[in-house]
């Protein structure tokens, strides 16, 4: 009588891929670095296929019953699409953001605005425009104009 082993590959495989997924929102999407190209979730995902792929070949090349090939196919099913899903969020619905149709284009003046600076002080960019930079710059006259940069970000 041959004794039934455990398929730990699929199972490493199917938690990889969950952990893959996971990790990217949770942890790896607060770092530009790593929100911006996923390459460890990739990275995780590769390993993730691989051992779903391993596995694989594990139950079909021995005599295992029925139910752990249907069990192990659709574990391996399951990793796969958790995979697509996450191309799907990340290239495809990442990319869909409204378009910034009231936003003035390069060269324009800006719409007056008031913000909070790291300080936590009212600035607006009337104020900004209007006066003189400080002791480590110029002094003759304010500034010839302001500089805005805007930071993609999911929130």
């Amino acid at each position: 009588m041959e004794k039934l082993r455990w398929n730990w590959p699929i199972w490493l495989g199917f938690i990889l891929s969950i952990a893959a997924f996971v990790s990217y929102f949770a942890v790896f999407a607060r770092f530009p670095i790593t929100r911006n190209v996923p390459w460890v979730n990739f990275l995780l995902f590769a390993a993730s296929v691989l051992f779903l792929w391993m596995g694989l070949r594990r139950i079909f090349a021995g005599a295992p019953s029925m139910p752990r090939r249907v069990l192990g196919s659709l574990l391996a099913l399951v990793g796969v699409a958790i995979l697509g899903g996450f191309c799907f969020f990340v290239f495809h619905a990442g990319k869909q953001l409204p378009a910034a149709v009231g936003s003035p284009k390069i060269g324009q003046k800006a719409p007056e605005f008031s913000l909070r600076d790291t300080h936590g002080n009212l600035v607006s960019l009337a104020t900004l425009l209007a006066s003189p930079l400080d002791a480590a710059g110029p002094t003759s006259g304010g500034p010839q104009g302001v500089l805005l940069v805007f930071y993609r970000g999911y929130w």
